[in-house]
């Protein structure tokens, strides 16, 4: 493990950066500038400057840094587990404001901040993840949680325990999500099953599939409706349904 930073020369540039932020906010700080005060809240009588330069140039990204796993948090010069604590704590209340900030609002309306969780809490993943939100007879967003986690197919997504958690809860409308840990984001054949089964079994039950998001990199998702995919995906079932009887 990595000693702590050595202690901190000067408190006016830190408190210069404090200032800037509460006179300007967020932007006004560099990437840099904001892994650094990070990085105090965890060690703050060190200066952390050189650790989130080397952060930054190691993970190349904000987010990247941010969603880093701790044993390669590890291997930036100076950054202890105290620093990575702080790091991993604004993470997880970063994840738990855009998480209840969504629930009980329409989706229809607030489908970009639902796509910001999604992305803050899949996006960098190493393994993928399957989420569901789960919605009301208007839209409105009850819950969301994680229901599987490795390769996103469909022996690995349960339809029956995706099916039994939504009905737990009420719910009259799903949208589903996953990330792909290349950072791709378009949709594979696998993807594209996956949303075809899962659509025709929620069409028994009277529960309609909205949508299918995927996470990459970058800070957009790809939708399966706003592609015309799901329009496909709903008449494949239909003509399915309807050859059924």
């Amino acid at each position: 493990m990595n000693s702590q930073n050595s202690l901190i020369p000067s408190e006016g540039h830190r408190q210069r950066l404090r200032d800037r932020f509460q006179e300007k906010g967020i932007d006004a700080l560099s990437d840099v500038e904001v892994i650094e005060l990070l990085l105090t809240f965890g060690t703050p009588r060190c200066d952390c400057k050189q650790s989130a330069r080397e952060a930054l140039e190691r993970f190349k990204t904000l987010p990247e840094v941010l969603d880093a796993p701790p044993a390669a948090l590890e291997k930036v010069h100076g950054m202890g587990p105290k620093n990575i604590f702080a790091i991993q704590f604004i993470q997880g209340v970063a994840r738990r404001y855009l998480r209840q900030r969504i629930q009980r609002k329409n989706y229809i309306t607030s489908s970009k901040e639902v796509a910001d969780y999604l992305i803050h809490a899949l996006r960098g993943l190493r393994r993928e993840v399957f989420m569901a939100v789960y919605l009301d007879a208007s839209h409105a967003v009850i819950d969301s949680e994680i229901l599987s986690e490795g390769t996103v197919n469909v022996n690995t997504v349960y339809p029956r325990e995706l099916l039994k958690a939504a009905l737990g809860r009420n719910a009259a409308a799903l949208v589903i999500a996953h990330n792909h840990p290349s950072g791709s984001r378009e949709p594979s054949a696998q993807d594209k099953q996956l949303t075809r089964t899962l659509h025709l079994l929620c069409s028994f039950m009277n529960i309609n599939l909205l949508d299918h998001l995927i996470i990459g990199a970058g800070e957009t998702v790809f939708s399966f409706a706003d592609n015309g995919l799901m329009e496909a995906v709903r008449n494949d079932c239909a003509a399915l349904r309807a050859k059924l009887g």
